[in-house]
C-alpha cells in the first residue's frame, strides 16, 4: 500500500510497558517500540490493589479506549483511537455511590466530578484506558488516564503522565488493540 503526499503509514504499537524508576516510585519509564520515555506516576506509586483516592497508579494490563482533546488549544490529533473533543460540560464521575462511577458524563455547574476541561494544560490530551470498566467496581479507582505531565514530572493522583511532546508522539501509535502493561 502506498502513501499520499509524503505521509508515512502509521503502525500501531502492540504493547507498551510502564515500570517505576528505581528509588523514585512516583516516576517511571514507558517503553514503546524503540522509545523509552520518562513518565510521572501517582503520588502513591504503582499499586497492585488500587483504591479510590490512594494516589496509586494501578498495576495491570489495560487497553486505550479513546483519545480526548482540547480543540480550542490543539489541532485534532492524528490517532488510530476514536477521538472526542472535550466540551465545556464533560466530566468524569469519581463518586463510588453514583451509577455513572468511572464514566464520562455531562456535568451541570453544581455537580461534582473531575472536569475534563481544565484551566491548566494537563488534560489537553487524555488517553482514556479501560481500568476498572468491566466490571466497574466501586472504590477500585476512577479517572485513570494517560495525560500531559506537570513540570518536572511531578506526581499525579494515579494517572500516567508524559511531557506534551512525548504524549503527542505516543498517541499517533496507540490503537484499541495496544496493550498497556503497568508493572510494580
Amino acid at each position: 500500500m502506498g502513501t499520499r503526499d509524503g505521509e508515512r503509514k502509521r503502525t500501531s504499537l502492540r504493547r507498551i510497558r510502564v515500570r517505576p524508576r528505581p528509588g523514585r516510585p512516583t516516576q517511571g519509564l514507558l517503553f514503546a517500540g524503540g522509545l523509552t520515555l520518562p513518565v510521572a506516576l501517582g503520588w502513591g506509586g504503582i499499586r497492585a490493589a488500587k483504591r479510590e483516592g490512594d494516589g496509586g497508579t494501578p498495576a495491570g494490563s489495560f487497553h486505550p479506549v479513546r483519545l480526548w482533546w482540547r480543540a480550542d488549544r490543539l489541532p485534532r490529533p492524528r490517532a488510530m483511537l476514536p477521538v472526542r473533543r472535550i466540551g465545556l460540560a464533560d466530566a468524569w464521575c469519581e463518586d463510588p455511590a453514583d451509577r455513572r462511577y468511572n464514566r464520562a458524563f455531562r456535568r451541570s455547574a453544581n455537580e461534582p466530578g473531575d472536569r475534563l476541561r481544565r484551566a491548566d494544560d494537563l488534560y489537553d490530551l487524555i488517553v482514556e484506558i479501560d481500568h476498572n470498566t468491566r466490571p466497574r467496581i466501586a472504590r477500585r479507582g476512577s479517572a485513570v488516564f494517560i495525560h500531559i505531565a506537570r513540570a518536572g514530572l511531578r506526581p499525579t493522583a494515579g494517572c500516567i503522565a508524559l511531557t506534551r511532546r512525548d504524549l503527542k508522539i505516543l498517541v499517533t501509535r496507540l490503537s484499541p488493540k495496544t496493550r498497556i502493561l503497568v508493572h510494580l
